[in-house]
């Protein structure tokens, strides 16, 4: 794989930063080692201790959240020098599902625990350009300090990025980046995107509630099985032409219940599922819009409801600017052809919290060897990276941290 060799620092100076080989056999084996100990989403103590250790090993302090789990750490003194930072995030944690690769010696060995997300690449990733950037420091190379946070929680609504800001992570920091693995890209390529490149996604509970009845009645009941139906398909279809269609304001059902006995109308039926949407300023309406539809088609059936909208995450809307640093970053380690622009995506990422705060971006990490035609997917307990990845993730964060420290 060809890479550009006159990577530039303002100023004709080299880049310095690139990934020593010993360093990446090493954050290889930490990355197999998360792999095969997945843990979830406030659980994450063995993963936690571990990026700890290896911070410590380098002369750096690490601090672990207030949550238990997760940490933040400074890399460089900000004696003297009030720019706010440039933060790196990784999210720590596993996904309840079955790890269900083959031939491979780091599969998981906790049942139905797996790092299906890639969440081990982003986390060594961060953890390997800290300890580059952390290298260079103590060369004086390091142009403004940064900070690296390892975040918990991400795949549990809405996110542990909340409690991560109030264990203070952005306190002094001025930008923040990240990654999510993408497996439809190659590895060596980043896939970037200006505005939102992720979709809102909240969580919606409903139950219904009437009388029932004998079925050869229905007239003299609540008929909750229909009503429940009816707010399954009526639902959608009349937030369609409520909110512009270009919102993507979407409801999707994944599970109803009603009933026991085919000639029983049920006292209680309960729908559950997500709303997502494309758009900030709609999402923020979805609430309201949403609890007015599902009792205006309830209240049609007579049937009496009760809503849990659990707010989830906003959509990721990555900043102009600091996409224009990310571009710079891979451009100046691997050349502009390792770019490609990427599309909005319908999942949801609690990176979104901190761009309520501060100007960032998130970059798609190719995962995908060339050639590979398994079309593995995200959240699939088959799901595996090319560990080539951790190398260009390393070598985005570091030039990132390098080119935003020289600007003004």
């Amino acid at each position: 794989m060809s890479r550009d060799s006159d990577a530039q620092l303002p100023g004709d100076e080299a880049l310095p930063g690139t990934l020593p080989e010993p360093l990446r056999a090493e954050l290889i084996a930490f990355r197999r080692d998360l792999h095969m100990h997945p843990e979830l989403g406030n659980q994450e103590f063995r993963t936690t201790a571990a990026i700890k250790a290896r911070l410590e090993k380098a002369g750096l302090e690490p601090r672990v959240l207030d949550t238990g789990t997760g940490l933040i750490c400074d890399v460089g003194s900000r004696s003297g020098d009030p720019r706010p930072m440039l933060a790196l995030r990784a999210d720590i944690d596993a996904l309840p599902i079955p790890d269900t690769k083959a031939g491979v010696p780091y599969r998981s060995t906790v049942p139905d625990r797996a790092h299906a997300c890639g969440h081990d690449i982003h986390t060594t990733s961060v953890l390997g350009a800290g300890l580059v950037l952390a290298e260079l420091d103590r060369q004086g190379l390091l142009p403004r300090p940064v900070r690296l946070i390892f975040q918990p929680a991400e795949e549990v609504l809405p996110g542990g990025a909340p409690d991560t800001i109030a264990s203070g992570a952005l306190e002094g920091v001025g930008r923040i980046i990240g990654v999510h693995c993408d497996p439809k890209v190659d590895v060596g390529r980043i896939g970037l995107r200006v505005g939102a490149i992720t979709s809102a996604c909240d969580r919606l509970e409903v139950s219904l509630d009437g009388p029932g009845g004998h079925t050869a009645r229905p007239h003299l009941t609540t008929d909750l099985v229909t009503a429940a139906s009816k707010v399954a398909t009526e639902v959608p279809a009349l937030l369609a032409r409520r909110v512009d269609a270009r919102a993507g304001l979407a409801v999707t059902w994944g599970r109803l219940e009603a009933g026991h006995a085919c000639n029983v109308i049920p006292q209680h039926a309960e729908l559950s599922g997500t709303v997502r949407c494309l758009d900030l300023a709609a999402w923020r309406e979805a609430p309201d819009l949403v609890h007015a539809a599902i009792d205006e088609v309830a209240g049609m059936h007579g049937a009496k409801t009760v809503i849990n909208y659990v707010r989830g995450v906003p959509p990721v809307v990555n900043d102009a600017a600091v996409i224009d640093l990310l571009a710079g970053a891979m451009t100046a380690r691997r050349g502009s052809y390792a770019i490609e622009d990427t599309e909005q995506s319908l999942g949801g990422e609690d990176f979104s919290w901190y761009l309520e705060h501060v100007p960032g971006a998130m970059a798609r990490l190719g995962v995908r060897t060339p050639g590979d035609t398994a079309r593995l997917d995200l959240h699939r307990g088959d799901f595996d990276a090319d560990e080539e990845a951790i190398t260009v993730g390393v070598e985005l964060f570091t030039a990132s941290a390098l080119l935003d420290g020289c600007s003004a």
